[in-house]
């Protein structure tokens, strides 16, 4: 069974685009075989981790953890990343000309095939893969002219490229030539230039030929294709997901020539080096992404090997510290470093305990000082542990002065990593709660004072924007907020770098016409030098350095108030993500009810994100292409039927030891009752089934927002359920042995696909089934995956006048 089995020596998994990959293929013991287990037991069950575990040669001692000699150290190590594909080669049948896809070669016999291929100047196979010499005297690996490129595509793996070694010039090249001489398509690349050039010549010439600097990790395939009248040329970092490189309207000749294909170098002087190729016209089929958990080196004699057991992207969130409040995980998470770009400087949350004399920075950028409890003057409280902003579950600080010039306020020095690049200009936010106008509620300054910048509440209690550039006098800009001393909690932001405002989520007044900041080493929260001391509540200082217009950025921050109550489910799985260091999620489905605050911390990103799940009756889980995260709303298994299923499959075609029909209560639910906070608790009940089988209960306590959506759900579980009709639970196949393999491939948690010509004895000559997830075993001419499915019929509903959907008493169930 073809694999491809690579590691991402030294790569970060929170970074996967960044990471280069080396092929350990040739290491793994494929008479063990490699076994992979991915989803859950049943549609009922939460998605469990995915592991790949295989067995991998150590007799050079290279997976030896800690060995200096080794070539892949120091990276040989726990959470090292690896990837693992199916790779399947399309078989040549029929007389040619044949299509160029059928053109395959692995290069592993150590042999080139003289009924395919020509070469010269050295070009052969070596260690698995076309090595040819980059010297003076050209190599040449060409094929037989009996390939069409209509309709079809090649491609093949750029595993090694030569270096410029002091050549004049160079070139590695991957030709398709058609019958004229000079008119073909031609990948190459440049060592002394460093860039990889997709052309489609005419001539030998292409004035639109693309040239980009070649990268090991976004070009290491290569693929030509046509397809619908259109000529592509396209690169790829893993051999599944291309980027198109160079195209045009196909022309003439290649819906009418045979081509041919060639693998050519040229150098002139310098020091010969080696190109290497492997894997041509392989089809990659993605089957795992994940980290290895540890590298148990063992010995048989002195033959040495490395049993490892790799786990998807829930080991690493699974072992991510618990979140603090979704307002805190805004401000620690709202960063971004393309095109202008910001980052959180400073994070003061204030929520320390009571008794508490000093608050902590929580971003650790910078080694910042604490901002530590100072008086002014005497009397007045400062305490901690006090109320904070409403839906964080945090508390913040109380301030209550003797006077605006006796009392307790915070100052923290910032440091010198703060101080110089607080020429970055800030962006800052602060929450805030008070009825006493004419205070201040933060202000720095550099060690001079020439630099200041100042916000407070003027005698109106509207926002003021104090700053100066080279000492007194200050500069006053006033905003049109209105009066922020009315008692409410209020969050505001000041964009330094654009001079706007932003209060409780949106812009205020317009553009000021305050100093920009430099050196700034001195935070004051709560009055500022001695004077005009807050009194009131504050919670959660931060402040951003970056370079552009980042204040809508941060704006939204204020709907934490609410925990953000009322987004989609889509947004909320998104939002919980981002928390955790992954930058998307790949959403299917369209089905997304608005969900309730989840504003609190003290839980894990797994936990909230499994509380989104089940309250929606989805699905949850790590993909096997790519180190990220899938989340599937419950319509998009809504009415499986024949158009849009994986595959079919013969009854006589599985392994029939282990089919079996199952029939038991371990599903059934007659009675929910369900719940959401702050809302009603209901009950729902099937009066049928509590007739006929007693009573099976479940409760619910749902993120919803509504009541009538918690009984929508409720309703939902009681449908489906009441009653289970017999399933198939578990469906082994033999899958390289089948003419649909590839459709077998395809097939992910939540694909559906037939069973069909059942023995007598079953209660339907076929049966639908919807995949939870299964356990599939990659061997040497074998590919066995065992299916854990559910009965599909289960998520039918109700389609008006449909002959199958819409049959009164048999598919009325209502959607949800």
């Amino acid at each position: 069974m073809p694999v491809l089995v690579e590691a991402g020596w030294g790569g970060l998994v929170q970074y996967p685009w960044s990471i280069t990959w080396t092929d350990i293929t040739p290491r793994v013991d494929m008479v063990q075989g490699i076994t992979i287990t991915r989803g859950a037991s049943d549609e009922l069950s939460e998605t469990q981790p995915g592991t790949c575990s295989m067995t991998l040669d150590n007799l050079d001692g290279w997976l030896t953890p800690g060995n200096p000699a080794s070539g892949y150290a120091p990276f040989v190590r726990r959470n090292a990343p690896i990837r693992v594909s199916a790779l399947h080669y399309p078989s040549r049948s029929g007389a040619g000309p044949w299509p160029l896809a059928q053109l395959a070669d692995d290069f592993d016999d150590g042999v080139a095939d003289p009924a395919l291929w020509t070469a010269v100047g050295g070009s052969a196979e070596v260690g698995g893969r076309l090595r040819q010499p980059v010297a003076g005297v050209a190599a040449r690996h060409t094929s037989t002219r009996s390939w069409s490129l209509a309709g079809s595509s090649l491609a093949v793996k750029l595993s090694r490229i030569p270096a410029a070694g002091g050549s004049s010039a160079a070139s590695a090249n991957w030709f398709v030539y058609s019958e004229t001489s000079g008119t073909r398509l031609r990948w190459s690349y440049n060592p002394l230039t460093n860039l990889l050039r997709a052309a489609i010549e005419v001539g030998s010439a292409d004035a639109g030929a693309v040239s980009v600097a070649y990268s090991p990790i976004d070009h290491a395939w290569l693929r030509v294709r046509e397809t619908s009248g259109l000529l592509v040329m396209e690169t790829s970092p893993d051999g599944w997901d291309w980027t198109v490189r160079r195209s045009m309207v196909t022309p003439a000749w290649v819906g009418t020539d045979q081509v041919q294909i060639e693998f050519a170098t040229t150098r002139t002087g310098g020091t010969p080096d080696v190109v290497e190729w492997d894997y041509l016209g392989a089809v990659v089929y993605p089957r795992f992404w994940g980290v290895v958990n540890e590298w148990p080196v063992s010995w048989s004699g002195l033959t040495s090997s490395v049993s490892i057991t790799a786990t998807d992207l829930f080991k690493w969130l699974n072992k991510q510290p618990d979140l603090r409040s979704m307002l805190g995980m805004e401000v620690l998470t709202r960063e971004t470093l393309s095109g202008d770009y910001t980052y959180l400087g400073a994070y003061f949350p204030l929520s320390e305990a009571a008794g508490s004399t000093a608050a902590g920075d929580v971003a650790g950028r910078f080694a910042l000082g604490a901002l530590a409890l100072t008086q002014v003057g005497s009397g007045g409280s400062l305490e901690f542990g006090t109320d904070g902003v409403p839906e964080t579950g945090e508390t913040g600080v109380t301030m209550a002065p003797a006077s605006a010039s006796a009392g307790k306020y915070l100052i923290a020095d910032m440091g010198p990593g703060f101080a110089a690049d607080s020429v970055w200009l800030p962006q800052y936010q602060v929450w805030f709660k008070t009825t006493v106008p004419s205070r201040v509620l933060l202000g720095l300054h550099d060690p001079g004072l020439d630099h200041q910048t100042v916000l407070a509440l003027n005698g109106s209690g509207v926002l003021v924007v104090e700053s100066t550039e080279t000492g007194p006098p200050v500069s006053v800009t006033t905003t049109a907020t209105g009066n922020l001393a009315d008692g409410q909690w209020h969050h505001l932001v000041y964009d330094q770098a654009f001079k706007r405002i932003y209060v409780d989520g949106a812009a205020v007044g317009g553009t000021l016409t305050a100093w920009s900041a430099t050196d700034y080493s001195t935070l004051y929260v709560g009055g500022y030098r001695g004077g005009r001391l807050f009194d009131g509540q504050i919670a959660h200082v931060s402040i951003h350095l970056g370079t552009g217009p980042f204040g809508p950025l941060y704006a939204a921050t204020y709907d934490a108030i609410t925990g953000f109550a009322g987004e989609p489910a889509d947004w909320r799985v998104e939002r919980l993500a981002r928390y955790a260091g992954l930058s998307s999620v790949t959403v299917h489905g369209t089905t997304h009810d608005a969900m309730a605050s989840q504003g609190p911390g003290g839980s894990s990103v797994v936990a909230r994100l499994r509380e989104v799940e089940s309250t929606e009756s989805g699905k949850l889980y790590a993909e096997r292409d790519y180190y990220g995260l899938a989340y599937q709303s419950r319509d998009l298994r809504f009415n499986p039927d024949a158009a849009g299923e994986a595959f079919t499959i013969q009854y006589a075609d599985l392994e029939t030891g282990s089919v079996e029909l199952s029939d038991d209560d371990q599903k059934m639910c007659n009675e929910v009752e369900a719940s959401r906070p702050g809302g009603a608790t209901q009950t729902v009940r099937a009066s049928e089934s509590i007739l006929a089988f007693g009573v099976y209960p479940d409760s619910m306590n749902l993120i919803k927002t509504t009541d009538l959506s918690v009984l929508d759900a409720a309703m939902w579980r009681v449908m489906r359920y009441a009653n289970p009709l017999p399933e198939l639970r578990e469906v082994p196949i033999k899958a390289l042995s089948m003419p649909n393999y590839l459709d077998i491939l395809d097939a992910d948690i939540s694909s559906y696909f037939t069973v069909y010509d059942l023995p007598a004895q079953a209660l339907a000559t076929e049966l639908r089934v919807t995949v939870e997830g299964y356990t599939e075993t990659l061997k040497e001419q074998e590919h066995d995956i065992q299916f854990r499915t559910s009965e599909s019929s289960r998520d039918s509903v109700w389609v008006l006048g449909d002959p199958v959907y819409g049959v009164l008493g048999v598919t009325t169930r209502l959607a949800y």
